[in-house]
């Protein structure tokens, strides 16, 4: 079912795509608009007219595009239209490069500057076809143009292509993440299919589509029979193992272009994508025919629109055909045997993106950046530099910058989990930018061919550096090339000027894209860690949380596990809504209770626990008094080092104390000491 034959989606997409046309618009107004304030300081110089007849050229391109970003947003032609305004904006900075005197002159480096700009807001295909465009305009202003250093063009053209494909790949990958923490935001983190949000989602673009289309839709619900007692008869543990193969079994039990979701606890929703009263018993027997094993369970459905006109009219004819469902057959507690064989059975993966997957590709593109930066000084010295009286020093300390920055790939992974890290890296920030700073004095100043290795780090470390470590390395770096631009050789001052102020502008462009990407990924990390019904944490939330805190010092961490007694028949008697609300209130008032240093989490259908650095005895207390009203709870405690020293071992324990107060054996709770 494709999420984007919702219209409601696609007009929801109507904004993004205009704010991405006129930022774009924005970026490609910057190299005309640099240019012409330079071609209008420098009236003197050759071909001014011209020059300035093709920036006025560019600029109303640009303008025009942002102007009419609104229509180009619903408009068909909007990619088109971008793509010729890329044409006229390459090959306008080629023109202005060449007219200037080739690519060592102060618009030498327009095109190369621009491909940067592309490598962080282009598509692949299109920075593929951006790519190929620049480097053919380059390269005719590196032949036609006038002289420059030896090897100057190859070098700009190895040194900026690496920074570009670098930029595009972090970028990529920025994307990718945001994508992988969307799709978890709408998972359950035990089943791995649809949690309550992602189902609901989905359930209403699925019917908005049956009604543009006519094609008929049916919705499933079922909850398993006495899943309750199952948890009580062998464990949490166990009940967790029965949902994840209860949803891998469905999952296999369904056709491919069916969805399914875990709405809480042991209740799932099924979608079946084309199916009407006709078609519906059929694959309803089929998925009951597939569990009835480890986890038989209640089915009701409803079809649109032959038997419900809305998503709220499906939703309650599915529901009650469930709970008639339940009470007109005989239920039974799974046996053993079929229980070891969900165990046995069950998929239970984590794909998680986490924080220390980012540190390694930060680690590694810091690697792959002085990787390139120096096997291209090395070429440059070993091939282009006969004359050169520093090469074998160049050549040197290429191979040593070289070989760092590979070993810097090689231990990403092992760096990335270490707590020296951000030593690490702050050594070899120091170690590269000093590399960075020495080569192209050797080379001659920042006019000379090896120049552009100083400016080259600034937008991959504004694209994956914070801000706050960010700033300081440009600054210095910025800092740096002046120096180095006042002390050695006799460069142009516009030369110097523009080649800094465009590195600081696509820089500037590239923290602007970290930033919106950070902030984005950290909206949805927060809501992969959210259960959906509740607001408190899930499995994955608590999960992080256990591990931050468990690695901190501090007071004894300790545990609460506690479930409702008798919440099943909540859900029997007053439907699925009033446990609901229930559980809302109980994940409430502990919150309340537990108090703003606690972590609240649910585990899943009616089991919470919570994560405290106090006493764990005592809050149990609390909490029973708490809820007694509404939802009286059974608990069980345990404290890390005392009674385990992982989560698992934790949680084991506390779910036997549990069990034990659950059956009348209550215990008498340890206090910490």
């Amino acid at each position: 079912m494709r999420a984007d034959a919702d219209p409601d989606a696609a007009r929801a997409s109507v904004p993004r795509r205009v704010r991405t046309v006129r930022v774009s618009s924005v970026r490609a107004l910057l190299g005309p608009a640099v240019a012409a304030v330079y071609l209008l300081c420098t009236p003197g110089r050759p071909d001014r007219p011209v020059m300035l007849a093709i920036t006025a050229v560019m600029l109303a391109v640009a303008v025009g595009t942002w102007s009419a970003a609104s229509w180009l947003a619903r408009s068909r032609a909007r990619v088109a239209v971008q793509a010729a305004g890329m044409v006229v904006n390459i090959a306008g900075s080629s023109a202005l490069s060449l007219l200037d005197g080739g690519v060592a002159s102060p618009l030498g480096a327009l095109v190369p500057f621009t491909l940067l700009f592309y490598a962080i807001m282009m598509p692949p295909r299109m920075f593929a076809v951006a790519s190929l465009l620049s480097a053919a305009g380059y390269g005719v202003v590196a032949v036609a143009g006038g002289p420059a250093p030896t090897g100057y063009a190859a070098v700009y053209a190895l040194g900026i292509g690496g920074v570009a494909y670098l930029c595009f790949r972090h970028a990529a990958v920025l994307a990718s993440l945001r994508h992988r923490l969307k799709e978890a935001s709408r998972l359950d983190p035990l089943t791995r299919v649809l949690n309550r949000r992602g189902f609901d989602e989905r359930l209403d673009r699925a019917v908005a589509d049956a009604a543009r289309t006519g094609r008929p839709l049916t919705l499933v619900l079922t909850d398993l029979d006495h899943f309750k007692a199952v948890n009580d008869r062998y464990g949490h543990q166990a009940g967790d193992d029965v949902l994840a193969w209860t949803a891998r079994t469905m999952t296999r039990a369904l056709r491919r272009r069916d969805v399914l979701g875990r709405l809480g606890g042991d209740e799932f929703g099924v979608l079946l994508d084309g199916a009407g009263p006709a078609e519906a018993p059929a694959l309803v027997d089929r998925l009951r025919r597939a569990v009835r094993g480890a986890a038989p369970g209640s089915f009701g459905y409803a079809s649109y629109p032959a038997e419900a006109a809305t998503v709220d009219d499906l939703r309650r004819l599915a529901d009650e055909r469930s709970y008639a469902d339940k009470v007109g057959r005989r239920r039974t507690v799974p046996a053993a045997p079929d229980v070891a064989h969900a165990r046995a059975n069950a998929d239970r993966p984590h794909t998680g993106v986490t924080a220390g997957e980012r540190r390694r590709r930060s680690i590694a593109d810091m690697g792959r950046l002085a990787a390139s930066d120096c096997a291209v000084g090395l070429v440059w010295a070993v091939a282009l530099a006969s004359g050169q009286p520093h090469r074998l020093a160049i050549a040197a300390l290429c191979v040593a910058g070289l070989a760092y920055g590979g070993i810097l790939i090689l231990a990403s992974d092992r760096l990335s989990r270490s707590a020296a890290a951000r030593d690490a890296m702050v050594a070899s920030a120091v170690f590269l930018f000093a590399l960075a700073i020495v080569v192209p004095v050797l080379g001659g100043g920042v006019a000379g061919a090896l120049g552009i290795g100083m400016l080259a780090p600034m937008p991959l470390v504004a694209l994956g550096v914070p801000r706050r470590l960010a700033l300081p390395i440009i600054a210095a770096q910025s800092v740096a090339y002046l120096v180095v631009a006042g002390a050695v050789g006799d460069p142009d001052p516009w030369y110097v000027l523009l080649h800094l102020f465009g590195m600081l502008a696509v820089a500037v462009a590239c923290a602007r894209q970290g930033a919106s990407a950070a902030a984005q990924r950290r909206l949805l990390t927060r809501l992969s860690q959210t259960d959906a019904l509740t607001g408190v944490l899930n499995r994955r939330g608590f999960a992080d949380r256990f591990a931050a805190e468990s690695a901190r010092p501090g007071r004894p961490l300790g545990l609460v596990v506690f479930d409702l007694n008798g919440f099943k028949r909540v859900n029997d008697t007053a439907g699925h809504a009033a446990g609901d609300d229930l559980l809302r209130w109980v994940a409430t008032t502990a919150t309340a209770v537990a108090g703003p240093d606690a972590a609240v989490c649910r585990l899943g259908g009616d089991e919470f626990v919570v994560l405290l650095r106090a006493d764990p005895a005592a809050l149990a207390g609390r909490l029973r008094d708490a809820l007694a009203a509404r939802a009286p709870i059974s608990a069980g405690v345990a404290v890390l080092g005392r009674d385990g020293t992982d989560f698992a071992t934790l949680y084991a324990h506390a779910d036997a104390a549990l069990y034990r107060e659950k059956h009348g054996a209550r215990p008498v709770l340890q206090r910490l000491s």
